[in-house]
């Protein structure tokens, strides 16, 4: 799973050259809906981490939020929508005076990314037959994500890799570490 500010993407490692790309990002990856919503209700930029942090201390279940799909496509990501519907929330609120716990629409929208991302990731990997998941990306940063994706690997009995938070934003060390990878099979430009 690579689910970062550009990409949500589910890819069928086959070799470190060889991928093969299951479920992808329609319109706005999951960071970018996190930045998005961040600014929305308040928070600055960088916003996937003050949602992260706020999303502790609300509650998740405070609003129903849309999951939306891919017709025709049951791994890729939608969050156009999902963005819209909390951006219209907290916009009609705004108009009408009601004021919304910033914590509990972090909250909401964290659990219903991860959830998603979580959700089709396993569905993917149950129909691929594969037994080990690895996530990077930005997002793999996030609290929310790593504990439904370590809920799910213990129910389903998949093995998790998840990264060191230090190496979860954009680093030298994963694009290095590819190119020599490129570089041994003969990829170069």
């Amino acid at each position: 799973l690579v689910v970062s500010g550009g990409h949500s993407h589910i890819v069928n490692v086959k070799t470190y050259t060889e991928f093969e790309v299951i479920g992808r990002t329609r319109d706005d990856a999951a960071g970018e809906a996190f930045d998005k919503i961040a600014r929305t209700i308040g928070f600055d930029y960088p916003g996937g981490v003050k949602i992260d942090l706020a999303a502790k201390q609300g509650n998740p279940h405070a609003f129903s939020l849309p999951h939306p799909k891919v017709e025709g496509s049951e791994y890729d990501f939608s969050f156009s929508g999902l963005k819209t519907h909390v951006i219209n929330l907290v916009h009609n609120s705004q108009q009408k005076g009601i004021e919304l716990n910033q914590s509990d629409v972090a909250a909401s929208f964290q659990h219903t990314i991860c959830e998603i991302l979580t959700q089709k990731t396993v569905s993917a990997l149950k129909a691929s037959g594969q037994k080990k998941l690895v996530v990077a990306g930005g997002v793999s940063a996030n609290s929310g994500l790593r504990q439904k994706l370590m809920e799910a690997a213990e129910q389903n009995g998949f093995e998790l890799y998840l990264p060191e938070l230090r190496w979860c934003g954009d680093n030298a060390a994963m694009i290095g570490s590819q190119a020599y990878y490129e570089y041994k099979a003969g990829n170069t430009a």
